[in-house]
């Protein structure tokens, strides 16, 4: 089985440039200007043009995990994301931010605390 997501946009020329520059994927197909499919550490997302824009909270969200939140937020921010709660959230010795995607996609930034497992 695989997983595939979709995440549904206005402007698909905008919402692809900003996933691309902000999570490394690339362009992996187009169809009819309708979609865009992009892949990039495993994972593939398609971009689906939709005629309304988003109005509620996602119910699905992606979570970007990184070395240096505090700079990936201002990057990020200077690529077009917003921040979707002013403050970062702390839950379980984590420490996140939730930021939107031009479209108001929520998506979270938090630390990898992957290579902190691999030292225990």
């Amino acid at each position: 089985m695989r997983i595939e997501f979709t995440l549904d946009c206005c402007d698909l020329r905008r919402t692809a440039t900003f996933w691309q520059a902000a999570a490394g994927f690339v362009v992996d197909g187009v169809i009819e200007d309708r979609y865009v499919t992009l892949t990039g550490h495993g994972v593939v997302l398609t971009l689906q043009r939709v005629p309304e824009p988003k109005t509620v909270k996602n119910r699905l969200h992606l979570d970007l995990l990184v070395d240096d939140v505090e700079a990936e937020v201002e990057r990020l921010e200077g690529l077009g994301a917003s921040r979707a709660t002013p403050a970062a959230r702390q839950q379980f010795g984590q420490t996140w931010f939730v930021l939107a995607d031009p479209e108001g996609n929520e998506f979270c930034l938090a630390r990898d605390q992957s290579q902190d497992d691999s030292d225990a």
